[in-house]
């Protein structure tokens, strides 16, 4: 797999052009399981066919039953210099539910000795929507993110995909997931507790404190190029989308033979326009007003205004001096608002 992976990056040197790289992003499946040697090698090669600037954002994600003292040493050793560590939960029978792997034990752990080697770009996840969380429970998860002092908190309600044994158990109603008006109060408190406790709010599922965002996530966001590597990666290049297969065997047996290892869809300028707005909404930043003029047209900027007149009206939206941005009530209602404003 890291050999395809490697090959891949020789195979798509010019697909950002000429673009420096600020950001490089180990995600999932489970990209804590490689080794120092494995890691090396790709930012290597990441080096050999692209610019990548010093001092570039290098996350990892990571299991926290994979960071023990050991490993977390040869990812800073390796050039990782940000952790986004999978916790879920401090409530080992959510974590259990979730078929997670760790305890929260084990995640406090991963934490406070990430801290020790000299990590202070550190994220966390957590979920709420999950099936027996009460408001006191969820109110005790956040208070315990609090008390770890990270930088930067993703939050998500819980998806049920199908092909799960969560899934499963739902459909034989072994699970009752929780109504839709206690997932909306859970997500209303994370976003109050948040902010008592001094984090900003600039993308609907992330948190974090100033100057401490994500900066690969964002340029998702902001509608930026990107390059995924790897079996169901996704790339952008302003004009195209791509996305890779998914089956790990037949991805490094058509890397090896150069075929077609992807599928490709080009952009209208209407989904590019639906795609900003999208992207751009779910973020601090918001819709942008004068790129939309610029991008797409005077009369797309007068119809978008006109979209928005209901949301402004009744304070879902905010104008702002040069942009439209969701206020914390229309933050409730973020893809309901975007697919309003589409054309």
């Amino acid at each position: 797999m890291v050999d395809a992976i490697c090959r891949e990056m020789e195979l798509r040197k010019d697909y950002l052009g000429t673009k420096e790289i600020s950001t490089l992003y180990f995600g999932g499946g489970t990209p804590s399981l490689l080794s120092y040697d494995d890691i090396t090698k790709i930012i290597l090669t990441v080096k050999t066919h692209f610019h990548l600037i010093e001092n570039a954002e290098v996350t990892l994600e990571a299991n926290p039953d994979d960071l023990d003292k050991e490993k977390i040493a040869e990812l800073k050793k390796a050039g990782i210099n940000r952790l986004s560590i999978g916790l879920q939960s401090f409530f080992d029978e959510d974590l259990l539910l979730m078929n997670r792997t760790h305890t929260s034990e084990q995640a406090v752990t991963a934490i406070g000795e990430a801290k020790k080697a000299g990590f202070s770009n550190i994220s966390i996840d957590l979920i709420y929507g999950l099936p027996n969380l009460t408001l006191d429970r969820w109110m005790s998860n956040l208070q315990k993110a609090f008390e770890l002092d990270v930088p930067h908190l993703s939050s998500y309600s819980l998806t049920v995909e199908k092909r799960t044994a969560l899934y499963d158990l739902v459909k034989k109603k072994k699970i009752i997931l929780p109504e839709e008006s206690l997932v909306i109060e859970q997500f209303g408190m994370l976003m109050e507790e948040a902010k008592k406790n001094g984090f900003i709010h600039y993308e609907i599922s992330n948190f974090c404190k100033e100057g401490m965002y994500s900066k690969h996530n964002s340029s998702y966001w902001k509608n930026e190029y990107y390059l995924g590597i790897g079996p169901s990666a996704h790339s952008f290049n302003g004009n195209s989308r791509q996305w890779n297969i998914s089956n790990n065997a037949l991805y490094t047996d058509k890397i090896k033979t150069e075929d077609s290892w992807f599928e490709k869809e080009e952009l209208s300028e209407q989904d590019k326009f639906n795609e900003y707005v999208m992207t751009r909404l779910r973020t601090i930043w918001g819709i942008d007003l004068d790129f939309v003029k610029k991008h797409y047209g005077e009369d797309k900027l007068n119809t978008l205004l006109e979209q928005s007149q209901p949301y402004l009206s009744s304070g879902h939206l905010q104008h702002g001096k040069e942009n439209v941005f969701l206020t914390q009530k229309g933050k409730l209602l973020a893809d309901k608002i975007a697919a309003e404003l589409f054309i």
